[in-house]
């Protein structure tokens, strides 16, 4: 993957930004009516005091005041409400749309050149690295902007009541955000080095987990263990930095903003004391020493805030260099899948033939997989492609399917690209997620009903499991088919051919580790297929897969021939 500059990747965030302006725009301003609510409170509640204190008010002149109070507690909690609704809006677009570029990025990259990535990786990309963008987005860039707008409207107002009071905050306001800055320089790298290596770890945890069993056969099980607790450790010690980071980042502004308001009020005590008699001091009452007081604190608290989430912003431009980074990243030519653009030359648009025009195929530097191929499938032909291992039976159907692209030459498959007609496809493992059997049919039947659903799974030999268990097509099933042998995974996989009525079928090696029960339910199926009129392409190494095919291609050293 190519590695983004931090330049590249703030301008990224600022384009996903820009789509979402207007709800950034509606939590700014949200917020902003929250802080006038704030002041007024505060205007309100100083003005309760002066008249109680020193005019000794009766309640019932005060109640208008009162009433007043409660209406600004009221407007703040619903601005304050409606901020954060719509900061969250705001994230959840942003990272629909961030999803949407992770989506488009697979389907061009295609199942070959992901099938090379770690899948923990992926998904923990999918998944914790987009939802890091979370706080950038509905809390961090609206409280940016008040972070300077509601500061600027506080000390307009504390200006007004005694300019020195205001000189007090104008002096200590900058320095808050320039420790922030410096504190937060270091917290963009470690937050990089968080996102990696737990990218790292997700994956190759996976990956042991996966390969358990082969860990076990060959006794490297404490080897496995000593690498994933080493990188662990890694994992925790990089966490504890990244966290130190962000309490001496809340430490240092709660430490400034403490002096500030401190000598703040020092200085209104003293005044009111009448110890200072200096500039506006002397003019100084209950009311106005008592609101500045007040607004003090509020005139910090949107820096706290910011800081509180400064470690959002880390986090997010941490998580956004490998986001980008998978973005940026290219498969190898031929791993990506043949697209329309690219088969519009020589295409002849029969759509009762598949049709391969001078295909012509090498992985790098190596030996040509094909070169200058032709070949012509009729519909309803049942082909099998049978040959030495390596010989390109697999390259073949992923061509097909288009999985990958030629170098050169042109995919026709019944007048549409290849990859563009719709097909079943079955590889040589079984794919499975958890949940029900009929969840695992649905995934490209959605609205395929419980009868449908039923028949398919009969097709393929597995109604007599159906019959004895006691949920039926609804027992469940975990990803790696527990439950089920190696020979009723791949039949389970088998039946959404069914459920899906393709007319195009492709196999690689449908048979390969079935036991003899698990082989012969798969031909009676393949066989109903064949008979229902479907095109049939499948590699195989079987003789009784062999004898179904009434078309046997040879695929050896870079030719494809009739056997």
């Amino acid at each position: 993957m190519t590695e983004p500059t931090p330049a590249d990747v703030r301008t990224w965030l600022g384009e996903l930004a820009r789509g979402s302006r207007s709800l950034i725009r509606g939590a700014v301003i949200a917020g902003t009516v929250a802080g006038l609510a704030t002041i007024a409170q505060m205007a309100l509640l100083a003005r309760i005091v002066y008249l109680g204190v020193v005019d000794k008010a009766p309640v019932t002149e005060l109640g208008a005041l009162f009433a007043g109070l409660v209406a600004a507690i009221l407007v703040r909690g619903v601005a304050q409400g409606l901020q954060t609704r719509v900061a969250a809006q705001c994230s959840r677009k942003v990272r629909a749309d961030v999803r949407r570029q992770l989506n488009r990025h697979w389907r061009a990259c295609g199942p070959v050149h992901l099938g090379q990535q770690s899948a923990g990786t992926l998904a923990r990309e999918w998944i914790d690295h987009v939802d890091a963008l979370h706080g950038y987005f509905a809390r961090f860039l609206p409280q940016l902007v008040l972070a300077v707008a509601l500061p600027l409207i506080i000390l307009v107002v504390v200006f007004w009541l005694d300019w020195l009071a205001g000189i007090f905050l104008l002096l200590s306001a900058p320095l808050i955000p320039i420790f922030m800055a410096l504190v937060g320089m270091g917290a963009e790298k470690l937050n990089q080095q968080h996102f990696e290596t737990i990218s790292r770890l997700s994956g190759q945890f996976l990956d042991k987990v996966r390969g358990l069993t082969t860990l076990q056969l060959f006794g490297a099980t404490d080897t496995a263990i000593t690498a994933i607790r080493e990188r662990s450790d890694r994992y925790r010690r990089i966490t504890m930095k990244t966290l130190k980071v962000a309490f001496l980042s809340s430490a240092v502004l709660e430490f400034f903003a403490s002096v500030a308001i401190a000598v703040i009020a020092i200085y209104i005590g003293f005044g009111l004391l009448g110890y200072i008699a200096w500039g506006p001091a002397g003019e100084l009452t209950l009311f106005s020493g008592l609101l500045v007081l007040l607004l003090a604190p509020e005139f910090f608290q949107p820096l706290r805030t910011l800081s509180q989430h400064y470690h959002d912003r880390a986090a997010a431009l941490g998580a956004s260099a490998e986001l980008l980074a998978r973005l940026r990243s290219t498969p190898e030519p031929h791993s990506r899948p043949v697209t329309a653009p690219t088969q519009q030359q020589g295409v002849n648009g029969n759509n009762s033939r598949i049709s391969l025009q001078g295909i012509s195929m090498r992985y790098g530097d190596g030996p040509p997989v094909f070169s200058n191929q032709s070949l012509v499938v009729e519909r309803g032909d049942i082909v099998a492609l049978t040959g030495p291992s390596g010989g390109g039976k697999s390259t073949l159907l992923q061509i097909l399917a288009g999985f990958i692209r030629p170098d050169e030459g042109t995919v026709d498959v019944f007048g549409q690209p290849a990859g563009s007609f719709r097909f079943g496809w079955l590889g040589q493992s079984a794919f499975l997620v958890h949940g029900s059997w009929a969840d695992n049919l649905r995934l490209t039947t959605p609205d395929a009903s419980d009868i449908a659903i039923e028949a398919a799974l009969r097709h393929v030999g597995l109604g007599y499991l159906i019959d004895n268990r006691d949920q039926g097509i609804y027992s469940t099933v975990s990803e790696d088919g527990q439950g089920l042998s190696g020979g009723q995974a791949r039949r389970l996989s088998l039946a959404r051919i069914f459920v899906a009525d393709y007319d195009l079928i492709l196999l690689d090696e449908p048979t390969a580790g079935l036991d003899t029960d698990s082989e012969i339910f798969v031909l009676e199926a393949l066989h109903k297929l064949s008979v229902a009129g479907k095109t049939l392409i499948f590699a195989t190494h079987h003789q009784a897969l062999l004898t179904l095919a009434n078309r046997i291609l040879l695929v050896s050293q870079g030719e494809v021939r009739n056997a």
